[in-house]
Parts: structure tokens; C-alpha cells; sequence
């Protein structure tokens, strides 16, 4: 059962660890001067009421207050699918050595039979202890 549990954990955080590797997004930033206004992941941000003015204030500054910075996360493009046929005969020796020996340390145990599992004991009609004053010291 926990053999299972475990193996069940395994497999799920190996596949999230090749998910999360090979996924790419980018992280928008939206700054009002020096203030940092929106953050978005994964869709556009929201521009502040400074973008309306700003027009009008290129004309004259000709700088603007407002930017926009983009910050790109890139995964992995391609990955490497390998073999044991890939490992040569040293390396293919030495792990399946250490596999059969691993394997070895998990043996089973034999199936313990209670004889006495579905016996029900007696009913106690009195203490037999204290009526023949038979006590251990």
C-alpha cells in the first residue's frame, strides 16, 4: 500500500519537475515614474490614467513618464530522451548489480498464523486469585 502511495508521489513531482521546466511566460510590469502600478503573468497590464495625458506631454517634454517592462521566462526547448542502450557495458553492469542487489533487501516475510485469533475467552464468574488466596510476591 505505501508502495504504492509512493510510487503514485514520485511519478506526479517527476512529471510537475518536467512541466515546470519546459514551460515559458512572461512577467508584464507597468511603471507610473518610479511608482510600479500592474503586474501580470499572463495577460496584458492595465495601463494607469497617465497613458491619456502622456500624449500631450511628449509634445512638450518630449520624455515620457509611463513604461512598460517586459521580463521573459524562458523554458527548455528541447529535451533529451535517453536509453539504457545509451550506457555503455561498465555503467550497464554496475546498475544492474545495484539494482539486483536493492531489490534483495526488500524480501518478504511469512505470513504469521494466530491460532488463537477468533477464541474468545472465558466469562469470569469470581477471582479464582482471591478465593484460594493464591498471590505472587
Amino acid at each position: 500500500m505505501i508502495k504504492k502511495i509512493l510510487h503514485k508521489s514520485f511519478s506526479m513531482l517527476l512529471a510537475l519537475l518536467v512541466l515546470f521546466s519546459t514551460v515559458s511566460f512572461a512577467i508584464e510590469k507597468h511603471f507610473c515614474g518610479d511608482v510600479l502600478v500592474d503586474i501580470s503573468i499572463f495577460s496584458e497590464v492595465d495601463k494607469c490614467s497617465m497613458e491619456v495625458y502622456e500624449c500631450a506631454l511628449e509634445k512638450v517634454t518630449k520624455k515620457r513618464c509611463c513604461k512598460d517592462v517586459v521580463d521573459v521566462v524562458e523554458g527548455q526547448n528541447e529535451l533529451k530522451f535517453s536509453s539504457f542502450e545509451d550506457l555503455d557495458f561498465e555503467q550497464q553492469q554496475i546498475i544492474a548489480s545495484y539494482t539486483y542487489a536493492y531489490i534483495g533487501l526488500f524480501e518478504e516475510l511469512p505470513k504469521l498464523t494466530i491460532p488463537h485469533k477468533d477464541y474468545s475467552p472465558p466469562n469470569l464468574v469470581a477471582d479464582i486469585q482471591v478465593l484460594d488466596q493464591v498471590f505472587i510476591i
